[in-house]
């Protein structure tokens, strides 16, 4: 009997149809909790980044025209099942229509970090290199970055990072502890031409 009503839903076309309402609406939830989470946020990246940025959602743009578009994607039923390669292919769309989004959530809410005026320079703000060094040790470098170009083992910090946030607003000569790891001296900071 069951058997009997599933085989007209697939003739009538019924399960595609709920299907897709249920995947819109999915979508649209996810959309609106995107939405939510980055509201407000604002995204402080280099001219270098916001230029990778904006060349991973073109290509990502281009990839999913061609995915849509393929002939190659798979039938979402396989005799009465769903198609596992289908839910594969599905789920790897979904991931790459969310990477988009988020992609195009960073472009509309950047700010370019720009060399501040020269009477606060000798403070430590977005875009510095400090120089410290930790008693006999060797000196170390560290540029103050936004979230999305931070990599501490390139020496890049996050501003919004623990260690970021120690750093901001500080002079050369003044000390900066993290981690329990003792105090490092701020020999040099340095800005770049933005």
């Amino acid at each position: 009997m069951l058997g009997d009503y599933f085989g007209k839903i697939k003739k009538e076309g019924i399960l595609n149809i709920n299907l897709n309402i249920t995947n819109k609406i999915l979508s649209l939830t996810e959309r609106i909790s995107l939405n939510k989470k980055h509201m407000t946020k604002t995204y402080y990246l280099t001219k270098e980044g916001l230029e990778k940025i904006k060349k991973e959602f073109e290509d990502l743009k281009v990839l999913q025209k061609n995915e849509i578009l393929s002939e190659e994607a798979p039938s979402m039923l396989e005799g009465d099942a769903l198609n596992p390669d289908y839910s594969f292919y599905k789920e790897n769309l979904e991931e790459l229509e969310k990477r988009i989004e988020e992609l195009d959530h960073i472009i509309k809410n950047y700010k370019i970090i720009r060399k501040p005026v020269k009477t606060e320079q000798d403070k430590v703000s977005l875009g510095a290199k400090v120089v410290l060094k930790k008693g006999a040790s060797k000196e170390e470098e560290y540029k103050i970055v936004g979230t999305l170009e931070a990599d501490p083992f390139a020496g890049r910090i996050s501003n919004e990072s623990p260690l970021g946030m120690s750093f901001i607003g500080k002079k050369v000569g003044e000390h900066v502890s993290f981690n329990g790891g003792g105090e490092y001296k701020i020999l040099k900071i340095q800005y770049e031409e933005s």
